[in-house]
């Protein structure tokens, strides 16, 4: 009975020995992750994008001087400031009376086909000629003296003939020069937009400096963002955005990221950010503030937009 009572109490002891040696590990796991959730909660988290607001304005795409690539006295403008145009539209033109007439005589030379028939109506009695005197000659009742002669003179008349259809076609590339000339008197809008300002008026005097009217892009328009450089790399080039403009334009609209600098201004500690925004109906107008918020970086990612630089990457 006294062995049996002193194994017990040995096994009792041992018992109490690995359960120390368990709580023990414990704290020693607990000291490490808290030591570790320390460590971690030190570094400086970077704010997230999503979510935040930054202040924006919308621009025009492009503002255009619009002139003329000849000189001249205007002849009249068709629109005035706030006209909406549209690409390729006549918004007016200079003087081109001298320039039409001759226009007018070179479609007048490059249509005539008088002479061009006169000498085919020769030719072919030439030719007539030619093959009637080489059946006499064959029957030696003509000389070859006027077989030959009428052979030259087919040949000779033939010559005209290509010297006429080469006229012809000189006369046509000159009716499309001249077309050019009186097109270049007319006044086109190169682009979707609106008219901003008219530089001068019908009557005045276009020289090679004056622009005559500025036109302004707004079928896609452009927003312009400063955002601080915390953000850094959570901006993509390609990824949307939303964009809400001031009052009283009211609404949210899609716009996608086009430019996202990559030097930055450090008086500001700011960099630039530019987005395309679509205005197909013009109904948008430029130059007023708005606010955006950019997709996540991780949303950029999922639908593929990542043009980040390489070193940004691991991030």
């Amino acid at each position: 009975m006294k062995v049996q009572y002193g194994s017990l109490g040995l096994a009792k002891r041992s018992h109490a020995g690995w359960v120390r040696f368990i709580l023990w590990s414990l704290s020693c796991a607990l000291g490490f992750v808290i030591f570790g959730s320390e460590v971690n909660s030190q570094e400086p988290r970077r704010p997230g994008i999503r979510g935040t607001e930054f202040d924006c304005v919308i621009e025009p795409q492009q503002v255009v001087k619009l002139a003329s690539p000849v000189v001249g006295v205007i002849a009249r403008l068709d629109v005035d400031r706030g006209d909406i145009v549209r690409r390729g539209q006549i918004v007016g033109k200079l003087e081109d009376g001298v320039e039409v007439a001759a226009l007018d005589l070179a479609r007048a030379r490059s249509t005539n086909e008088y002479t061009i028939k006169s000498i085919e109506a020769r030719l072919e009695y030439l030719r007539k000629k030619h093959a009637r005197l080489e059946e006499l000659y064959g029957k030696a009742v003509s000389s070859r003296a006027a077989l030959e002669e009428a052979e030259s003179e087919a040949k000779s008349v033939a010559q005209q003939l290509q010297e006429a259809i080469l006229g012809r076609e000189l006369a046509r590339l000159q009716m499309r020069q001249a077309e050019e000339v009186v097109n270049q008197r007319m006044l086109r809008s190169p682009i979707n937009g609106v008219v901003v300002e008219r530089l001068l008026v019908p009557g005045e005097y276009r020289n090679e400096q004056t622009p005559i009217l500025t036109l302004a892009q707004i079928d896609l328009l452009r927003v312009e963002v400063f955002v601080a450089t915390s953000y850094y790399g959570q901006i993509l080039s390609g990824s949307k955005a939303q964009i809400r403009p001031e009052d009283p334009i009211k609404g949210t609209y899609s716009a996608t990221v086009t430019v996202v600098d990559h030097v930055m201004d450090a008086a500001s500690g700011t960099f630039g950010v530019r987005l395309a925004l679509p205005n197909p109906d013009l109904k948008l107008p430029a130059g007023i503030r708005c606010k955006v918020e950019f997709a996540s970086r991780e949303e950029s990612l999922l639908h593929g937009k990542n043009t980040l630089p390489a070193n940004l990457e691991s991030r």
